[in-house]
């Protein structure tokens, strides 16, 4: 079951830069909910508040209750736009849900036991994590934080591609819909070795002896 999470909000009645300025300047994070077949609303949220549940998983992975004076919208989080420098949200677009629809979103992935597998305790060997998430389609009551990859019987040479991700009832990988080629790598164990770059300038002791034919002087 998706795990969801209670943010509250405020309905925003002004907006434009002017306006978007002063809500920043007071605390606030101006912010848009679309979709569902309802019309768009302006609403604002605390900053600190957001700022906190920002830095964990389940506020970009989990279904969101949005609360206005307890009338609730179930949402996603569909872009946050940052300051360049700041600690700063400049603002947040929630896409509502419905659960009856199937739905699209990116989850996270955990790896577990890897510094306990074969690959994890043999010197030189790398294994490389090719995606940190993935994206699932599934109905909002299935829609899983992450998705967990167990690498404890991983060794050298082994390759974890989509296919063999063990996904939650009702959640499925749009991706390989697509075709056998987009059942791409995951996690790949291999060799640490760097390849010496064949493309490298030689050096003058290997710039073979050119030869040099003399003229006699008559």
């Amino acid at each position: 079951m998706a795990t969801t999470h209670e943010i509250n909000v405020e309905r925003r009645a002004d907006e434009g830069k002017g306006a978007s300025r002063r809500l920043r300047n007071a605390g606030k994070i101006p912010a848009i909910v679309y979709g569902g077949g309802l019309d768009p609303v302006s609403i604002q949220l605390d900053h600190e508040k957001v700022w906190l549940a920002q830095q964990h998983e389940w506020f970009y992975s989990s279904i969101l209750d949005l609360s206005l004076n307890g009338d609730v919208q179930k949402v996603l989080l569909r872009d946050m736009q940052r300051h360049p420098f700041k600690q700063l949200i400049m603002h947040l677009d929630f896409q509502r849900v419905d659960a009856n629809q199937t739905l699209r979103a990116k989850v996270p992935l955990h790896f577990l036991n890897q510094d306990t597998s074969p690959a994890g305790k043999t010197a030189g060997v790398l294994v490389l994590h090719e995606l940190n998430e993935v994206e699932v389609s599934c109905l909002p009551k299935d829609l899983p934080e992450f998705i967990e990859i167990d690498l404890g019987a991983l060794a050298l040479g082994d390759i974890i591609h989509l296919s063999d991700l063990k996904l939650p009832a009702g959640v499925e990988l749009p991706e390989l819909k697509l075709g056998k080629e987009h059942d791409v790598a995951v996690v790949i164990a291999k060799h640490g070795r760097e390849d010496v770059a064949e493309d490298a300038a030689p050096g003058a002791a290997d710039v073979p002896a050119a030869k040099v034919s003399k003229k006699d002087d008559k």
